[in-house]
């Protein structure tokens, strides 16, 4: 079996006195889809951000390859070109193009040459369907366009992990579609994936392992059908028959 790409290991985040998340261990293996899912507040977002090097853990190692890239003297932009991240607020730097978007962080990160990053960009662009937007500035688009545009941004980097944080929960319901679509295609794919999301029916049919948090812990984690068919916890019973009711 391929060593882990990623192994979290008795990670806590306080802030201040306040404590989100504690004592958290799990692993992230080449080519898994694994959907974290928990109630508003319950340290889903704030673990990706960790791993991903946007806050800083209070205790606790984020391997990457076997190395701890939460201690000292790493180098976050160079670690987050391997560990990508989509955000749910798109994050596109709304004075450039969507083409000058997917090119600026290889240019800057990956020194590459500006033909290099154009071709790789536009890969990707034609890839999730925004090949036809790419002179678009972010406000000429749409929400679920401008999630689209950072999944390929994200990709353009060539990550061996992609972070997706609530990506789909800032756009209209007739534009979640598109963008589970192109996430789907991704798992297909073999991308490994790490997804704090709200859409059950992606984390049912398309994770292999689903992740249940609550008052930042892992309440219970295992296969998409033993958490949705056959949850353990009493909790994760609870959490999940609020979704079926609604």
């Amino acid at each position: 079996m391929s060593e882990p790409i990623l192994q979290i290991n008795h990670l806590s985040k306080s802030f201040g006195a306040h404590v989100v998340l504690r004592d958290i261990d799990f692993t992230v293996n080449p080519g898994d889809v694994i959907s974290i899912i928990g109630a508003s507040g319950s340290g889903k977002s704030t673990l990706l951000r960790c791993i991903n090097l946007l806050e800083t853990p209070t205790n606790g190692e984020i391997l990457y390859h076997g190395k701890n890239v939460a201690g000292k003297g790493v180098n976050a932009p160079e670690y987050r070109s391997h560990v990508g991240m989509v955000f749910q607020s798109f994050n596109l730097f709304n004075n450039m193009t969507v083409l000058e978007n997917c090119m600026v962080g290889q240019m800057k990160v990956l020194k590459k040459s500006k033909e290099e990053a154009r071709a790789n960009a536009m890969k990707y662009l034609e890839k999730v369907g925004m090949a036809p937007y790419i002179n678009a500035k972010p406000r000429q688009i749409s929400g679920g366009q401008k999630q689209r545009v950072a999944i390929a941004r994200a990709l353009a980097m060539e990550p061996e992990v992609l972070l997706f944080d609530e990506p789909t929960s800032a756009l209209d319901p007739e534009m979640v579609g598109e963008v589970l679509t192109v996430m789907q295609q991704l798992a297909n794919e073999g991308m490994t994936m790490l997804v704090v999301t709200h859409e059950m029916a992606f984390a049912r049919d398309v994770s292999d392992r689903v992740v249940f948090m609550a008052d930042g812990v892992i309440c219970e984690e295992g296969s998409s059908e033993d958490i949705f068919t056959n949850p353990r916890k009493q909790q994760t019973r609870d959490f999940l028959a609020r979704f079926r009711k609604g």
